[in-house]
C-alpha cells in the first residue's frame, strides 16, 4: 500500500515531493473499518516534513454497517470543541486511490487505548482521574452544540419522543437480516423494549454509541483523543451512559464499569458534570437495549464470516463465544428491572 498512499498524500499536499510513506502497519480489532497507521515524510519548499496518519479503510465485511461521511462528519464537528479527538485530514468516497473508500486522520503519538493496559501497575495513582475524565466528556459530548456544524449538515434530529424507537427499529433490522438462527432472548429483550418505553429525553444530543473503556486515547496525564466514532447519531444522551456500562466492557469482572468505576460513582461524577438527574428507569431500558444491540453486532459479524464475506478472526470469535456471552448478559439486564 506504500506506493498508493505516496501517491495520494503527494496529490494533496501542495508542493510536496519525495514522499516516503513507512511503518505501515495494521491496528487489531475494528467493529466497522480497517485501522492502519502509517508515517509520512516528504520536502515541501526546501524543508523537511514528516507526519504520522491513522486510515480508515472499508473492509470487504465487519462487524456493522456504518457511513463513513457521517463519522467524518463527528470527528470534524469536534475538533476545537475541547473533547479531545485527532484531527480529521482528507475523507475519499470512491475506492480509486486505495481500492475502497477511506479517510484519513492525525495520529495521536505515545497513547493507549488498551483495555487492560490501564490496569497495569503504572496506571494504579491515576485510574480514577482517567475514570472521572471518562465522564467528564461523556458530559461534554452531550453538552455540545451541534447545531450548525458538519453534523447537521449530514444528519436530521428525531423528536425526543422518536429516540427509543429509531434506535430500536434499526437494531432489531440488523438482527432481523443477520441471525443464523433463532434468537428467542434477544426477541424476548425486544418485546419487553417495545411495552416499556422510556420517557423522551429532555434533550436530544450528539450520542457517540460506542463510548467506552477502549474507544479513547489515554496516558497516565489523562485523556487525549475520543475516537471510534462509527455509530455516532443524535439521540438520548443515557444511551451512552448504558452503553458504558455493558457487561461486556467489565474487563476484570469485578463489577467495575470498564475495568475502572463502580457504576454510582459515574453516575454521580456525569450528573455533576452535566448539570443533569440521570432516570434510573430511562437508565434501566436503555441498559436492556445495549444488550440487544450488543448482540446485533456480533450477529453480523458472524453472518459475515459464514457468507464468506471476511476471513477474519475477529468474526467467527464472535459467533462461538459473545453472542451466548450476550444472551446472558441480555438476561441478567432485563432482570435488574424485575
Amino acid at each position: 500500500m506504500e506506493p498508493e498512499l505516496a501517491k495520494y498524500l503527494t496529490s494533496k499536499i501542495p508542493g510536496s515531493t519525495g514522499m516516503a510513506i513507512s511503518n505501515v502497519f495494521r491496528i487489531p480489532g475494528g467493529a466497522s473499518r480497517e485501522t492502519w497507521m502509517f508515517d509520512a515524510a516528504w520536502e515541501e519548499n526546501g524543508e523537511s516534513r514528516s507526519e504520522a496518519f491513522i486510515l480508515r479503510k472499508d473492509p470487504p465485511a465487519s462487524l456493522l454497517a456504518s457511513q463513513r461521511e457521517l463519522e467524518y462528519a463527528f470527528y470534524r464537528a469536534f475538533e476545537d470543541s475541547g473533547v479531545p479527538v485527532p484531527r480529521m485530514r482528507w475523507i475519499e468516497n470512491g475506492s480509486e486511490a486505495l481500492g475502497a473508500p477511506f479517510f484519513i486522520m492525525e495520529r495521536i503519538l505515545g497513547c493507549d487505548s488498551n483495555t487492560t493496559r490501564i490496569q497495569d501497575a503504572e496506571y494504579a495513582p491515576v485510574r480514577d482521574a482517567i475514570a472521572r475524565r471518562m465522564y467528564e466528556i461523556m458530559a461534554e459530548i452531550h453538552d455540545f452544540d451541534w447545531k450548525g456544524t458538519a453534523i447537521e449538515e449530514v444528519l436530521a434530529p428525531p423528536a425526543p419522543g422518536e429516540c427509543w424507537k429509531r434506535e430500536l427499529d434499526h437494531w432489531e433490522q440488523v438482527i432481523n437480516e443477520n441471525e443464523l438462527s433463532p434468537q428467542p432472548i434477544a426477541r424476548a429483550a425486544i418485546r419487553w423494549l417495545r411495552a416499556n418505553p422510556p420517557p423522551p429525553p429532555d434533550r436530544v444530543t450528539v450520542v457517540h454509541a460506542d463510548y467506552r473503556v477502549g474507544n479513547f486515547l489515554y496516558t497516565v496525564k489523562g485523556i487525549h483523543g475520543v475516537v471510534d466514532w462509527e455509530m455516532a447519531h443524535l439521540g438520548d444522551p443515557l444511551e451512552d451512559l448504558a452503553w458504558s456500562f455493558m457487561e461486556a466492557w467489565e474487563w476484570t469482572r469485578d463489577g467495575r464499569k470498564g475495568g475502572i468505576i463502580w457504576a454510582e460513582d459515574a453516575i454521580r461524577i456525569y450528573e455533576e458534570a452535566s448539570g443533569t438527574k440521570v432516570n434510573r428507569e430511562a437508565l434501566h431500558w436503555w441498559d436492556v437495549f445495549g444488550s440487544v444491540k450488543g448482540q446485533a453486532i456480533w450477529l453480523t459479524g458472524a453472518r459475515s464470516f459464514q457468507d464468506g464475506k471476511t476471513a477474519e478472526l475477529m468474526m467467527p470469535f464472535t459467533s462461538y463465544w459473545l453472542i451466548n456471552f450476550q444472551d446472558e448478559i441480555m438476561l441478567r439486564a432485563m432482570g435488574r428491572g424485575a
